[in-house]
């Protein structure tokens, strides 16, 4: 494949037209799993490769290490007005601030709190499926993969019940800023955009202060009041921390369920096996994880020396980006990778990435997307796509429906 055809190709895979199906596109791409499109930057699309770039530590997620601008992908929070969170830095900063976060999020000091959250996410999965209503015509992104994670966002960093119908509407913005609608006019979107964080920034550090003198038992009071090796976090590290738990781990969940609804409803088959059998949740999500991953690449990460790999020279300062979907099908590790197959024996799928920023939020994903499916297969009477494909989001890093209408027969107690 010539230089030329392959730059087409990349410029094919971001390009909107072919977001519902880009597979096609990454199996190309593979033909050379490491590609110079001459700008500077570099596209690695084949499993192994990906992997050890991502457990290299002369690759650099700091963007300040980054000599090509325009980043396709998303930050979680202005920078202009936060610090970066801790996945756009690298040790011995990065370290610092994940341990930090990770003493309240899970093992080896809270190693309960995700275990113990099991209830209260069964309690609001069900209420959200009990509010669906209409059920001829139904959009599971509106109704239901959309507003539970964020929802479970507040229960873990400790938002009021009576706040969370604020906090919904910040996320709505943020999200809209990552996902534009054509013909949106940016100035106005980006002034939105800019309140809406302004807005979640000073009712965060309300909250935090409030946390700091009554501590209850939740994240932020616990990060708010950390006292350890680390030291404790600053009001902007815990601000920008807290936004990164928002955006980043809401967006990616919201797609991680609406894709793992609609391939089910695409194979009725395992949907059945899952509805009579709920504990195949788990190999399901995981295969899930491989085959549709909400994270379709990892954009503008940045070489800190010269990198040989597959007979190709990556230079210092270059910018990579590692198409973590094109390697989740790669036929040199994936058997009949192209299939839907949850039976599959090995999984070691590169959906929550790999190495030291492997996805810190992954055991919550897993959990809420294992109870969203199981308890939609069991619920749903006869469920069936009304659209396919369904309308795409924008964004081609966080692949996934805009919405998803869908019918039923009705709704199982």
């Amino acid at each position: 494949m010539t230089q030329g055809s392959q730059e087409s190709l990349l410029r094919q895979i971001l390009d909107y037209s072919n977001r519902h199906d880009p597979y096609p596109l990454y199996a190309e791409l593979r033909k050379t799993p490491v590609h110079s499109d001459g700008d500077g930057s570099f596209v690695v699309s084949t499993y192994h490769e990906i992997r050890s770039l991502l457990h290299d530590p002369r690759v650099s997620s700091d963007p300040h290490n980054l000599n090509v601008p325009g980043d396709p992908g998303f930050d979680a929070q202005d920078e202009s007005s936060l610090p970066p969170s801790f996945i756009r830095l690298d040790p011995p900063e990065h370290d610092r601030l994940r341990r930090m976060t990770n003493s309240s999020f899970g093992p080896p000091h809270s190693p309960r709190r995700i275990y113990q959250m099991h209830g209260e996410l069964e309690e609001i999965v069900s209420g959200l499926i009990d509010g669906i209503g209409d059920t001829e015509h139904l959009d599971l992104v509106e109704k239901f993969s959309y507003p539970f994670p964020v929802t479970v966002i507040c229960r873990l960093l400790g938002v009021p019940r009576e706040d969370e119908s604020r906090f919904h509407t910040w996320a709505d913005t943020l999200a809209a800023s990552l996902d534009p609608m054509p013909g949106q006019d940016p100035t106005e979107r980006n002034k939105i955009t800019q309140q809406a964080r302004t807005e979640l920034g000073m009712y965060l550090a309300g909250l935090i202060e409030e946390r700091r003198k009554n501590p209850k038992d939740d994240m932020l009071s616990e990060l708010a009041t950390l006292r350890g090796p680390d030291g404790s976090m600053s009001t902007m590290e815990l601000l920008s921390t807290a936004a990164l738990l928002l955006i980043a781990g809401h967006e990616t969940t919201v797609n991680l369920i609406t894709n793992g609804m609609l391939t089910l409803l695409r194979n009725p088959d395992q949907l059945q096996r899952l509805r009579e059998n709920p504990k195949l949740a788990v190999p399901i999500v995981e295969e899930l994880l491989r085959f549709e991953p909400p994270v379709q690449l990892v954009p503008n990460r940045t070489t800190l020396a010269d990198i040989d790999i597959c007979g190709v020279t990556i230079p210092k300062g270059a910018s990579l980006w590692l198409v973590v979907a094109a390697g989740n099908r790669d036929p040199q590790r994936f058997d009949h990778p192209d299939r839907f197959d949850p039976d599959r024996g090995d999984i070691q799928h590169l959906g929550f990435g790999s190495g030291i920023h492997s996805c810190f939020g992954a055991p919550l994903a897993r959990l809420e997307a294992q109870l969203a499916l199981s308890e939609l297969a069991r619920r749903l009477v006869n469920p069936r796509l009304l659209e396919d494909p369904p309308e795409y989001r924008q964004n081609a890093v966080l692949r996934g429906p805009r919405h998803l209408p869908i019918a039923c027969d009705g709704i199982r107690g």
